[in-house]
């Protein structure tokens, strides 16, 4: 098993990164990767239980990822499970994502923690997909 940890600085307090980070009209303004937008979703990350998004580019086709968030620490962390849908709405391997909010002497720092994602490959892709999911959230805040 593989884990990624990115980690970026935000000019904003804390608080603030949290809500970004949990509350679902600020989260789909930068969930997922650049080119892609969220139109069906179950994404609240401010409470424990199920969530799901269902991430769409240009061409229309369609990706699914879905989980449980297994904690909430305001405004300090937030974790949930994730899992990759196939075409037949079949969940693939599980893997965990903590959001970690850090208060730093210009604002905030948020840390993202994949973990247990299958290979180096996986790790790969998911990487991207966060960095560029990062540069949206970059957009909102800087």
């Amino acid at each position: 098993m593989t884990d990624l940890r990115l980690e970026r600085e935000f000019p904003v307090s804390p608080d603030k990164l949290y809500a970004w980070v949990t509350n679902t009209e600020k989260l789909l303004k930068w969930w997922g990767p650049e080119g892609l937008h969220v139109p069906v979703h179950d994404l609240d990350f401010t409470r424990l239980g199920p969530w799901y998004s269902i991430m769409q580019n240009e061409e229309g086709q369609q990706y699914k990822v879905s989980g449980q968030v297994t904690h909430v620490d305001a405004p300090k962390s937030v974790g949930f499970t994730w899992g990759w849908h196939d075409d037949d709405d079949k969940r693939g391997a599980e893997s965990h994502v903590t959001f970690t909010i850090v208060e730093t002497a210009s604002g905030a720092r948020l840390l993202i923690d994949h973990r247990e994602l299958g290979d180096d490959e996986i790790s790969a892709n998911h990487e991207s997909g966060w960095t560029s999911s990062l540069r949206k959230l970059s957009a909102q805040l800087n």
